[in-house]
């Protein structure tokens, strides 16, 4: 695995000042990103989903949206070329306050 000293990364100059990489000359290249995750809602939730009945919308539809959104700026991920490994866990709400449902803690 690389470290930040073998492997420094190019959105800092010498002085550690961030800057802008200028990618202009990079060869265009098929690129493809695979990612995984693991939600746990109630079995009631799952089915108003799969039916696609939320009040709000078409869920998976705006999740699909949100996930081509993200995919587009992977390259903001500034630490990708030391540790391509990282991975976010335990991500969940803890309080939410306000609007029609209220307060909600977990």
């Amino acid at each position: 695995m690389s470290t930040p000293e073998s492997s420094p990364l190019t959105h800092f100059d010498a002085d550690g000042q961030a800057h802008m990489v200028d990618v202009g000359a990079k060869a265009e290249t098929r690129r493809v990103a695979v990612a995984t995750g693991r939600i746990h809602m109630l079995p009631a939730t799952f089915d108003m989903v799969k039916s696609g009945s939320a009040k709000k919308g078409d869920v998976l539809g705006i999740a699909r949206i949100a996930a081509i959104q993200a995919s587009k700026r992977t390259s903001e991920d500034m630490c990708k070329a030391v540790d391509r490994g990282m991975r976010m866990e335990g991500i969940q709400l803890m309080e939410k306050l306000g609007g029609k449902s209220g307060h909600w803690k977990a």
